[in-house]
């Protein structure tokens, strides 16, 4: 991609309420271009602060994962878009992407299929009764994806040179758990750090403990820019 390297870095606010949203915000500065809002800051008020954020010149990840009825996707998707935010989540189902698909229109919103959710392993897909690993899954979800008319994916880093090869440049590929070196893997299964995920073909990356949790999140996230860049060349 022929992106800055600080607009590929996707800073995760995932935190309790909006004030704190705000702060963090506020330290990071210039030093961070994009953000990620998910459930636990939305159900805090955080659809306004996304909107917000939107209209204060910052690039907004609404990361819902939408999963419904084709006319339920449909609607929210266009609130969506009359937001302002730049990427939507929506579960890798054929019909949940084709419905969010053709529900963002000519609007600059891009729809991001979730593949499989970075804590999960083999044996989370087999406890919950996919017959597929995860390899298997995620490189037949690309293939719906593009069929549906996404504009992109969400995979693990581990997944994503396998993913380069079978979609090329057609979708975006935004990964998450990514933990810069020495970084506790928290939760996360399939992680990977800044500079190898972009060499394996990452266009964003999504990063939040790891700087959001830094004594200085905008050292933490001025390091990863630099790490970004450095791999690009």
């Amino acid at each position: 991609m022929s992106l800055p390297a600080r607009d590929r870095l996707i800073v995760a606010l995932d935190l309790a309420s909006v004030a704190e949203a705000e702060r963090t915000v506020l330290r990071l500065g210039e030093a961070v271009s994009f953000y990620k809002i998910g459930y636990e800051l939305v159900m805090a008020g955080g659809l306004g602060f996304a909107g917000d954020l939107a209209q204060a010149g910052k690039n907004v990840f609404l990361d819902l994962k939408l999963h419904d009825i084709g006319n339920t996707v449909s609607r929210a998707t266009e609130r969506a878009a009359e937001l302002g935010v730049k990427f939507l989540t929506v579960h890798a189902f054929p019909q949940t992407m084709k419905a969010a698909a053709d529900a963002r229109g000519k609007s600059g919103l891009k729809i991001l299929a979730v593949t499989v959710l970075t804590s999960w392993d083999d044996a989370d897909l087999k406890e919950a009764g996919y017959s597929l690993g995860i390899k298997d899954m995620v490189a037949k979800r690309a293939e719906q994806a593009k069929a549906a008319g996404v504009d992109g994916l969400v995979a693990s880093a581990a997944e994503a040179a396998m993913l380069k090869k079978q979609v090329g440049n057609s979708l975006l590929l935004v990964t998450p758990g990514i933990r810069p070196a020495g970084s506790a893997a928290g939760d996360q299964k399939r992680i990977m750090t800044p500079a190898k995920a972009i060499a394996a073909g990452a266009d964003y990356l999504v990063v939040g403990r790891p700087i959001v949790d830094a004594p200085d999140p905008k050292a933490a996230a001025d390091a990863i820019v630099a790490e970004i860049a450095q791999a690009k060349k």
